[in-house]
């Protein structure tokens, strides 16, 4: 079977990654102890204190206590209490002894471990000098809120107010930014050129004085039908008065001094390596992404190996099709194929994404005991960000009233190539980041901090994972759409070759372009896009591929040692249970559940 061949090749290169477990992810000590009061009262503690220091967090959760709140996430006294929350938690947990703990407690201790000093070690780098970029950063997720489509409620006259003040901290941070943004020019802390230039439409669409169309007057135009008409007065006279004498200002602000004076000042060069610390704060990315303490050039030479494997697989599909011609001129095909290009509308591709998730649903009976409440939807991205996003899933809020979303960028559904459209889906909606972020906040056995933790590896490791399970479930009967779950997996495995070459050995952004080209079949724009998506946040791309490869190598584990007595929904069943866990945990519990079942 497919995966077990992939994880039986790679097991040698992962090595590396499946014995780097961090100081702080210990494998739990087995104990019958009950549960600990006074240390789950701790972690409740830990888990309140985080929303009230980030109430955007707290929004997105469905937590609606701090709706008008929004602190200054550049300020420097804001930094300092991020540094007493982790470094005082962190002192808190460990008095208390792992023979006094549950063994559930023990994996939350060990959790909360690494998650204080991964966040104290970041806090060394001064990161907050390029505090916007294209793809990562706090204007695009102002902006989904200010749509009224977002975690941002706007169902009642105290929902709207809340969010005039919640901008008023957002006018604050924008004003930061700026601030930041020249003293990173002062200290070569700058972004690079390329995506500056991508920044820059973002923010001038959102100078527009048309308020019809400007996105943060759209709550005005969808008020509920229930407010009173003296209400929609006040309201609609605060908002015009707020974006017309200050969102647009704000934005006009921003936007003239980064198309000038910060375009000026910005970078030639790629990665990281050639900003102040770029390299210690590489190393860093690597193990907050893998969850492991793999270097550059192992991560590097992994992908390499992927690459050329996967190549191989390609080449089958393509005879299979019969395409005479190179790998190359195959990619050409399948990106300008009209017969892949069948549809008009984005409506007609929203429906073929659902038609997707009705031919699975037999199949995922049989493959997952664990299943989902909360309510799951398809959508296309919003305008204002369309253009340079990639398709998302957004997480339900933790009561499951506000449903998943799996958001689709088509700007023109007469160009949407779908050959890759069953495996994205696999990995962005069901049974990919749905099932498993949807799954960990409906866990009632989990301490609220893991409820909303993510760890990308672990996360994205199982939505890549969930791409392989795609014949299981009924789909990629097309080759073009198997082709296209290969074309997924060799995207991931090229971020681990150009992700580390740029940022640890000097590839420029031209460079990484070519290589992905002459490996993937996306469009030059979709490249494009995603090579300065790597620029933008060096070492998040790693975690996709190296999660996926210990997920699909523990699954062949299983299989192996317990051979007719496997049953993958309970292996699905571990793997989920406990939520976002650093890979070396997962694996513990892994091993422990395969002993478990061999008993």
């Amino acid at each position: 079977m497919k995966h077990i061949f992939i994880a039986c090749l790679v097991l040698l290169s992962l090595s590396a990654c499946k014995n780097d477990k961090t100081e702080t992810a210990e494998e739990p000590q087995k104990t019958n102890i009950q549960e600990n009061m006074e240390f789950s009262n701790a972690l409740d503690q830990y888990y309140e204190d985080g929303l009230q220091l980030d109430p955007l967090s707290a929004t997105a959760a469905g937590d609606h206590r701090f709706n008008d709140q929004m602190p200054n996430y550049l300020a420097e006294d804001y930094k300092a209490k991020l540094q007493s929350y982790y470094s005082g938690y962190k002192s808190k947990i460990n008095a208390f002894d792992d023979a006094d703990l549950s063994e559930s407690q023990q994996m939350s201790k060990a959790i909360l471990n690494w998650e204080c000093d991964i966040n104290l070690e970041g806090l060394a780098f001064d990161q907050d000098l390029t505090p916007i970029n294209q793809m990562w950063t706090l204007q695009l997720g102002i902006g989904q809120l200010a749509s009224g489509a977002g975690a941002q409620p706007f169902k009642t006259v105290e929902d709207y107010q809340n969010w005039l003040k919640r901008l008023d901290g957002y006018l604050a941070w924008m004003a930061s930014a700026e601030d930041k943004m020249k003293q990173g020019i002062l200290s070569n802390q700058v972004l690079p050129k390329s995506l500056i230039l991508k920044v820059l439409p973002q923010l001038e669409a959102l100078t527009t004085n048309n308020l019809n169309a400007h996105l943060f007057y759209a709550p005005v135009l969808n008020f509920p039908k229930d407010f009173s008409e003296a209400d929609k007065k006040q309201l609609t006279k605060a908002y015009q008065d707020k974006v017309k004498t200050e969102i647009i200002p704000a934005y006009t602000k921003l936007h003239d001094f980064m198309a000038g004076e910060y375009l000026e000042a910005g970078r030639i060069s790629s990665g990281l390596a050639d900003t102040p610390d770029g390299n210690a704060y590489y190393k860093h990315q690597i193990k907050r992404y893998t969850t492991t303490n793999m270097t550059a050039d192992e991560i590097h030479e992994l992908g390499l190996q992927e690459v050329a494997r996967i190549l191989t697989e390609m080449e089958k599909v393509k005879q299979q099709v019969g395409f005479e011609g190179d790998i190359m001129s195959f990619f050409d095909a399948v990106r300008n194929t009209p017969e892949l290009m069948p549809y008009k509308t984005p409506a007609e591709i929203i429906d073929h994404f659902n038609k997707i998730h009705q031919i699975m649903q037999p199949h995922l009976e049989k493959m997952f005991d664990l299943k989902p409440n909360t309510p799951f939807e398809v959508r296309q991205t919003e305008a204002f960000r369309e253009a340079s996003a990639s398709a998302e899933y957004n997480p339900g809020s933790l009561d499951g009233t506000r449903p998943g979303i799996f958001y689709v960028p088509i700007p023109d559904a007469s160009t949407y190539n779908v050959f890759s459209s069953e495996s994205l889906f696999l990995h962005e909606a069901i049974p990919g980041h749905h099932y498993q972020i949807a799954l960990q906040q409906e866990n009632k056995d989990l301490p609220k901090f893991r409820k909303t933790l993510w760890y990308s590896a672990y996360g994205e490791g199982w939505a890549l994972y969930s791409e392989s399970l795609g014949k299981e479930l009924g789909l990629y009967t097309d080759p073009y759409q198997y082709f296209g779950m290969l074309s997924a997996e060799m995207h991931r495995a090229i971020r681990l070759v150009v992700d580390t070459g740029i940022h640890a050995k000097g590839w420029s952004r031209e460079r990484a372009i070519k290589y992905s080209m002459q490996n993937e079949a996306e469009s030059i724009a979709g490249i494009t896009s995603e090579i300065e998506r790597y620029m933008a946040n060096g070492g998040q791309a790693l975690s996709y591929k190296i999660g996926q490869l210990k997920i699909l190598e523990l699954r062949a584990k299983a299989e192996k040692t317990l051979g007719k007595n496997f049953n993958i929904a309970k292996f699905h069943n571990q793997v989920l249970m406990n939520g976002c866990v650093p890979l070396a945990l997962l694996e513990d519990n892994i091993n422990a559940w395969i002993d478990s079942e061999r008993e």
